[in-house]
């Protein structure tokens, strides 16, 4: 059912509270200083509490009088980034149970705006982040004329926990209630619900691959942007072993009845124990999509791949793997250990000794560390992300990038995550430089932001296609001299930057 507007006739002056009729209900938004209209925390499915913690996504009720939509609502239940991960990816929490809610940016909250959509699909390993942080902000692509979205899901064992008595990939589930919403909804705020895109970044740009593969999202979008993150489904075992362990923990049965009885901060702190012994580039049990019937019943990538006339915009960082090794100490440590390093790349990769010889040959100067991290990004990020660029049989086109300006964070690079400030347009929100550093360079945030409105409006971010050979468009580059892996990482914001271990 698609809603109707009912604006309210100041709705464009600052400090006003414009008004937009949803499906199930009016909601109240606030105009900032700019002019953009915000209307954040709008539900797109009921609370996931009681009987609904492990079940499907069901339609929201309805409300009478107005609904207030002037602050982000609850961020899914999650558990925080440990040290030293905290100082560098800022994860606000917003409490209440409501946290299948959205948010919208708009320029003209009119039906006859018509214009282009982005939705955003944020990251975090399936088990952190939200909406609601201030690095999403979505009022730049607003400014340039495009109705920015941005969603909540559920997150670790509450949206992937693999159980016999419960539906698989709920927090797939989720994303597609909320595109959906905007099918239904996004009209009445200005956008044209024939002219969607869904960007998002790592478990973002995962849950986008599997979007693309999922029968039930069929139809809900046009285009897709997966940044730093490929299509993927992990074995059911890997995922059942989380489950397991909190089971253990807990003293309950693996069954989402027994979770579903236990109490949210035992739940949550189960969840902490145990995703301390995995991961993301390394390996172990997570938490994950897997394969089935009812929600993913194809390969991701294959599928996606098949998507032959959805145009992608997709790419990665030209040092994904710092963000996960050099704040820890890791990258010292597997420097240390010299071949042994490169070794455990070489296997864990897949990956013969000439294309050892061929990394070295083209990075002359990288430790063992920095070979076993290119290794590993290349099996995860960059082999199934240019194979899906360049799959057979695609009549749309593919448009590949690399972000290669590397942090002002000593030790971090051009890691993953770094190119979301630029994306957003948002390096002026303090929380960027957690991971920029100070003085990132405002030029290049315009360039890339710029290319993903483009994209969004016309479906080509300003390059040439992807022909399955050849570089990549690049962002950035080695803009200062770029400390040896063994530095410590610095971080905590720039005004009191910090040494991390």
């Amino acid at each position: 059912m698609a809603a109707a507007a009912s604006g309210t006739p100041d709705r464009d002056r600052p400090g006003s509270r414009p008004r937009v009729r949803t499906a199930h209900g009016e909601v109240e938004g606030r105009t900032g200083p700019d002019g953009i209209a915000v209307f954040r925390g709008i539900p797109y499915a009921a609370p996931p509490v009681g009987a609904r913690r492990f079940a499907a996504p069901e339609p929201p009720e309805a409300w009478d009088g107005v609904r207030d939509a002037g602050a982000y609502g609850p961020t899914a239940p999650k558990a925080p980034y440990p040290e030293p991960f905290a100082a560098l990816l800022p994860d606000p929490e917003v409490p209440g149970d409501d946290c299948l809610n959205l948010n919208v940016w708009t320029p003209e909250p009119t039906p006859s705006a018509r214009l282009p959509v982005m939705v955003w699909i944020h990251g975090g390993a399936l088990t952190r982040g939200s909406s609601a942080v201030p690095v999403y902000e979505g009022s730049a692509f607003a400014r340039d004329g495009v109705v920015l979205v941005s969603v909540n899901y559920r997150l670790g064992v509450l949206g992937y926990g693999l159980f016999p008595d419960a539906p698989a990939n709920r927090g797939l589930l989720d994303q597609i209630a909320a595109l959906a919403w905007v099918r239904d909804n996004i009209a009445a705020f200005g956008g044209d619900p024939g002219r969607v895109t869904v960007f998002g970044e790592s478990a973002g740009a995962i849950s986008i691959g599997a979007l693309l593969a999922a029968p039930r999202a069929a139809g809900l979008f046009r285009q897709a942007v997966l940044q730093s993150g490929a299509p993927e489904v992990l074995p059911r075992d890997r995922v059942r072993t989380m489950v397991r362990r909190m089971a253990a923990l807990l003293k309950v049965p693996a069954t989402a009845e027994a979770f579903a009885k236990a109490a949210l901060p035992d739940l949550l702190a189960a969840q902490a124990a145990v995703l301390r012994r995995s991961s993301p580039l390394l390996g172990g049990p997570a938490f994950g999509l897997v394969a089935d019937p009812g929600t993913l019943p194809l390969d991701p990538l294959e599928a996606a791949a098949a998507r032959g006339d959805v145009p992608l915009l997709l790419g990665w960082t030209a040092e994904e793997y710092r963000l996960w090794l050099a704040p820890t100490g890791t990258m010292r440590l597997l420097d240390r250990l010299g071949p042994l390093s490169v070794a455990l790349g070489r296997i864990r990769s897949g990956k013969d000794r000439a294309a050892v010889r061929a990394l070295r040959a083209e990075r002359p100067g990288a430790g063992p560390a920095d070979l076993l991290g290119h290794l590993l990004t290349d099996r995860l990020l960059r082999d199934p992300l240019r194979a899906l660029a360049g799959a057979a049989g695609r009549s749309a086109p593919s448009f590949v990038y690399e972000f290669a300006w590397p942090s002002g964070v000593p030790g971090l690079g051009s890691c993953h995550a770094l190119e979301l400030g630029f994306v957003f347009d948002t390096l002026d929100v303090p929380e960027a430089s957690w991971l920029a550093g100070p003085d990132a360079p405002r030029e290049l945030a315009g360039e890339m932001h710029a290319a993903w409105v483009r994209f969004a409006a016309e479906g080509d971010p300003g390059w040439s296609p992807w022909n399955g050979d050849g570089p990549p468009k690049v962002f950035g580059g080695p803009g200062r001299e770029e400390p040896g892996s063994g530095e410590p990482v610095r971080a905590g914001g720039a005004t009191t930057p910090r040494a991390l271990p």
